[in-house]
């Protein structure tokens, strides 16, 4: 049975994590990493970003809302904090939505080391190259092998590829893990994907470097099952407006026992 040591040190270590991300979603990173005991900031400016990706245990990028300025400042701020040797996350949200978006990201895929990327499936397939109905920030309903597809996006980009949706996929290239747990509710409230990014960056941030795969694998199962917990715990069914709060409750809630016991993980490793 896994531990999930690494949920206890994100609650002791309170990481620091640098989110650069989109206007949307802001305020929902910060509040649910300051519930699961992480410390957010959020820094974009060109002038301060190369100093805060230095100090910051981990680095979080997202696309969500971009333009020219931003970029430029992602740039400075993901070489800062590969010379400082802090991890870097990317979030490559809608990237196959506009050739800006899809040009942007293959500029800082780069430039820049990633330790980890976290994406929908529609994105993932974009960075692996593989063919993809989605639109937009959707994940598409295309049914191709998303153990694949993350496997890929590992190996061509030399990070760890978390494929997020109705089932997470971690891979290093080498080997996989897949995750079934998780609320149907989730897609269903702005930001829930953009917020497991942030909160890999966090566990991330607790770990070796050398272990961020099992960092994100702890990182994505206890969210899920976290999202379970919410779910069930409200007193009428198939409401987003009330999962949110019920959600943030229980990532401030959440204890190594009860993912252990409620989460449902395959593992295996890539055929060569």
């Amino acid at each position: 049975m896994r531990r999930f040591d690494s949920l206890e040190q994100v609650k002791k270590g309170n990481p620091l994590v640098h989110n650069m991300t989109n206007i949307v979603v802001a305020g929902d990173l910060a509040d649910g990493l300051l519930a699961i005991g992480a410390s957010p900031i959020m820094a974009s400016a060109l002038e301060e970003v190369a100093e805060m990706a230095e100090n910051a245990d981990v680095l979080v990028m997202n696309i969500g809302t971009l333009d020219a300025e931003l970029v430029r400042a992602m740039k400075r701020a993901g070489a800062a904090a590969n010379e400082a040797g802090k991890p870097v996350v990317l979030d490559p949200v809608g990237v196959g939505a506009t050739s800006f978006r899809r040009e942007v990201v293959a500029e800082l895929l780069e430039t820049i080391r990633f330790t980890a990327i976290r994406g929908n499936a529609s994105e993932m397939a974009v960075l692996a190259g593989v063919e993809w109905q989605g639109k937009g920030v959707d994940a598409g309903s295309d049914h191709v092998d998303q153990i694949e597809i993350a496997r890929q996006v590992a190996k061509k980009h030399k990070t760890i590829a978390v494929l997020s949706g109705a089932s997470d996929v971690i891979s290093d290239g080498k080997r996989f893990a897949k995750i079934t747990n998780g609320s149907s509710l989730l897609p269903r409230i702005t930001g829930s994907g953009c917020l497991l990014s942030a909160v890999c960056g966090a566990f991330i941030a607790t770990l070796p470097i050398d272990a961020a795969y099992m960092a994100c694998l702890e990182a994505c199962a206890s969210y899920a099952v976290a999202s379970e917990f919410a779910e069930e715990s409200l007193s009428a069914k198939n409401l987003p407006g009330s999962f949110r709060p019920a959600f943030l409750d229980a990532l401030a809630n959440w204890s190594k026992e009860a993912i252990q016991e409620h989460v449902f993980i395959e593992e295996g490793r890539h055929a060569e």
